[in-house]
């Protein structure tokens, strides 16, 4: 995974709104945090491990609504949630350039893989990049499961497929619209290929039968950032709590235990962090 180091070059995004939206949500509680995040970070169990933290560090309970990053921002956008934690930076791109979202930090990365059954019918171990992988896949039919989502790793899908100047049509690709849990699952069951970020794979990969097929393409890279939603936008918005978790995501320790989470268990990290600073 060393190409992913050229990529870090990625750097925390930030922008502002001044127009206020017709979007309100019942006045919360300065004690709860409405979190909408990618269902990436739930089903890998990083969220199990930094959440008891930041809720003992600040007395404030978080609630949680694990879906597809496009649906995540959607939340926010309908006052439903009070940060953003996400990985499909068009749109995170777009939320921010509306005025929905400031102060987005880019907190961590990992990789999308591409799994398949095992032996791999459609031979994409031996494919010179994601594109050439993509295209085994399209001419060969190889049966393919999709997010089917607005996921981020939906969109990361559907890049690849126009990248590798094709367009998945027919009975051999299925869209799961579904977690990416189902979705590999599903995959699993059906004996399909799918495009999976690695954390969600590693941390059920004794439960599937799938294997890693296709991996190390630059254009695999998967960050993942952190936004707050702009109460200038979204009136009624925990913006305080909303802040200390951004703050809370980029700090010192929080960085150091997301780039050890995940070594003992799988001789590997799931997650690196992005914005280390000093540590001892």
């Amino acid at each position: 995974m060393n190409f992913l180091v050229l990529m870090v070059f990625i750097a925390a995004a930030a922008t502002s709104g001044c127009s206020k939206g017709k979007n309100s949500a019942p006045a919360d509680s300065t004690k709860i945090l409405r979190l909408s995040t990618t269902t990436s970070t739930l089903n890998s169990g990083l969220l199990d491990v930094l959440l008891p933290v930041f809720e003992k560090e600040y007395g404030m309970k978080v609630s949680v609504a694990a879906v597809g990053s496009g649906a995540a921002l959607d939340r926010a956008r309908q006052g439903k949630a009070d940060v953003v934690l996400s990985h499909a930076r068009v749109l995170e791109d777009k939320f921010i350039a509306q005025g929905y979202g400031i102060n987005a930090v880019t907190i961590m990365y990992n990789d999308f893989i591409i799994l398949g059954p095992p032996g791999d019918p459609a031979k994409l171990k031996t494919s010179a990049d994601a594109r050439d992988a993509f295209r085994k896949i399209y001419f060969e039919k190889a049966p393919f499961i999709s997010r089917g989502d607005r996921s981020g790793t939906q969109v990361r899908e559907l890049e690849l497929w126009k990248l590798a100047g094709v367009k998945p049509s027919g009975g051999w690709y299925k869209e799961a619209k579904s977690s990416m849990l189902k979705t590999l699952q599903m995959a699993s069951k059906e004996k399909s290929y799918c495009l999976s970020d690695r954390s969600t794979y590693l941390f059920h990969k004794k439960e599937l039968e799938l294997n890693i097929v296709f991996q190390g393409d630059r254009r695999l890279f998967n960050p993942y950032r952190v936004t707050a939603v702009n109460p200038a936008k979204v009136r009624s918005v925990n913006y305080k709590a909303a802040m200390l978790f951004v703050d809370f995501m980029k700090s010192d320790p929080i960085q150091k235990l997301i780039g050890e989470y995940g070594s003992k268990r799988f001789g590997q990290p799931i997650f690196h962090p992005l914005v280390l600073k000093k540590l001892p």
